[in-house]
């Protein structure tokens, strides 16, 4: 590949990784504001968009997997910036901590082991979905 051809599709990709991510953040931040914090103090805003997350970086990498002709700037776009800004495990780790804190350990195990098993799982099953097909 020509240099500036090579160069043009780095910025491409650097490109397509800042607008997802960007529609994702705001995605996230909007489904967290809908659903917000249960009365109890569990996070299911944050649970749901990492939730959701997996199901859309599932069913992108079962699709991408079979479509090489897609651009990898779009696969980027969805995978790496739309998810990454969607998904949100720093915020996972600061409301388990802040319900750690509070001296809430039921709900921090619940909260804990629903989100890691929830979204592998979830992962897991999109994954599958094109390998039947």
């Amino acid at each position: 590949m020509h240099k500036s051809l090579e160069k043009q599709s780095i910025m491409n990709e650097w490109i397509a990784v800042f607008l997802g991510g960007g529609v994702g953040s705001i995605s996230r931040y909007a489904v967290s504001r809908w659903l917000g914090i249960t009365e109890g103090g569990f996070p299911i805003g944050t649970l749901t968009a990492n939730i959701l997350s997996c199901i859309v970086l599932g069913l992108a990498w079962g699709y991408f997997s079979r479509h090489a002709e897609i651009s990898p700037a779009i696969k980027l776009l969805v995978m790496v910036g739309f998810c990454g800004g969607f998904s949100t495990f720093s915020t996972f780790s600061l409301e388990t901590l802040k319900m750690f804190e509070l001296g809430q350990y039921l709900l921090v195990v619940v909260y804990v082991l629903l989100s890691i098993t929830t979204c592998v799982a979830t992962l897991l099953l999109t994954t599958r979905l094109f390998e039947k097909g």
